[in-house]
């Protein structure tokens, strides 16, 4: 069974930056593909990032191009997305999500693992 254990959210500015960390515990993290979700109050959980197992293959949803930054360090079992220009719809609840198979994986159904999340708020 996988652990996840997001942190580094918080409340900032708009323009400003967070970075966000998942930690994981209890797999092979280095054979999962990696995603990060967000969830603003009354909508669906959404894909932000996804990262394959060797971190170098990512994709990003349209809104975040150019802002956010998904990357991982297998010898510290953990994932991060440093998010920068960050603007007020970017609030919401932030979501580490794990995928059976190294490969990107961009469909929240396709995730068998999932963490607590952690709020990211952003202030106009």
């Amino acid at each position: 069974q996988v652990q996840l254990v997001e942190s580094g959210g918080g409340l900032v500015q708009a323009g400003g930056s967070l970075r966000l960390s998942c930690a994981a515990s209890g797999g092979i993290f280095s054979s999962f593909g990696m995603g990060w979700f967000r969830q603003a109050p009354g909508k669906e959980r959404e894909f932000v990032a996804a990262i394959n197992w060797s971190g170098r293959s990512t994709d990003y949803v349209d809104s975040v191009k150019g802002r956010f930054t998904i990357s991982r360090d297998n010898a510290k079992n953990t994932v991060y997305l440093q998010m920068n220009s960050l603007k007020p719809e970017d609030t919401a609840v932030y979501y580490c999500a794990a995928a059976s198979g190294f490969r990107v994986v961009l469909t929240k159904g396709e995730y068998d693992y999932w963490g607590q999340g952690t709020q990211v708020t952003v202030s106009s």
